[in-house]
């Protein structure tokens, strides 16, 4: 398929099915860092399953902030393939939010070339409105 450098926009939902926190460094004074494994199902115009890991440090039960990466299978605008986001975000007061873009380079079979940015907003437990503004190179 050609590249094209316009924009679509598409929106979604994401549905966590699997959510893995391990703690891996607790100091005694100052906040822990934990690694996230997530399993997620994307719906909308973004059609397919994701899995990702978080980096994440807790500064408290009611305020975090993460980075991540999560490869997505399934299909865009009528493509398939795979890509990966890269992912940062913060937990405030119960709401999950981030931005998140598409590696370049990481598009397979149909999704070769493809780019883009966004993001993410969930209640805490809550599946998650997504939004991507996409193109192809």
């Amino acid at each position: 398929m050609p590249a094209t450098r316009e924009r679509v926009h598409a929106d979604g939902k994401i549905n966590v099915k699997k959510y893995e926190p391990s703690p891996y460094d607790q100091p005694a004074d100052g906040p822990a860092l934990f690694s996230i494994h997530v399993e997620e199902d994307f719906s909308g115009d973004i059609q397919g399953s994701g899995v990702a890991e978080f980096l994440q440090t807790g500064i408290s039960d009611a305020e975090a902030s993460f980075v991540g990466l999560e490869r997505v299978v399934g299909s865009i605008g009528g493509r398939s393939g795979s890509f990966v986001f890269q992912d940062q975000g913060t937990l405030t007061n119960g709401v999950v939010s981030g931005t998140w873009f598409v590696v370049s380079g990481s598009g397979t079979g149909e999704l070769i070339g493809l780019r883009g940015e966004g993001g993410f907003r969930a209640d805490l437990g809550q599946g998650a409105d997504i939004t991507l503004a996409y193109w192809f190179e």
